[in-house]
């Protein structure tokens, strides 16, 4: 399992929000110069933050995201399955995977799918908050 650019991202972006206090709206231009991060391409992350209620967003004058819960809220996995659409360590086991012709005969299937269950408890396990006191 390789976490995208987009995922990174997404997790920095959070953690940047809560150091901040989650009280002012930030603007995306200000975000992306502090996270070195292209304008463009975290425009569409900050949208799917946004969609899905990890943020609020205001625009224009005087606009841009803020945390709309505490720290404590969010964890690494949410983000993280929200912006890489999952966490699988194989294609097979991927939600909405097409069924595999050896499913039923796969002696490997349970150790992939104890592999997923291990990713997803680790990062479920770990909030924002939690980055933030591991940092200090």
């Amino acid at each position: 399992m390789i976490v995208s650019t987009k995922g990174r991202y997404a997790l920095r972006v959070m953690v940047s929000f809560a150091q901040r206090g989650g009280e002012e709206y930030i603007p995306l231009k200000e975000i992306a110069e502090a996270e070195g991060i292209s304008q463009k391409y975290l425009e569409s992350i900050m949208t799917t933050l946004s969609k899905a209620g990890f943020v609020d967003a205001v625009h224009g004058k005087g606009g841009g995201y803020r945390l709309n819960r505490k720290p404590e809220e969010y964890t690494v996995g949410s983000i993280l399955k929200l912006t890489e659409g999952g966490l699988t360590a194989v294609s097979c086991t991927s939600q909405g995977a097409s069924a595999c012709a050896r499913a039923e005969c796969c002696n490997a299937l349970p150790m992939w799918e104890k592999l997923d269950k291990m990713i997803n408890d680790f990062f479920d396990g770990i909030t924002i908050a939690d980055l933030l006191k591991e940092n200090k």
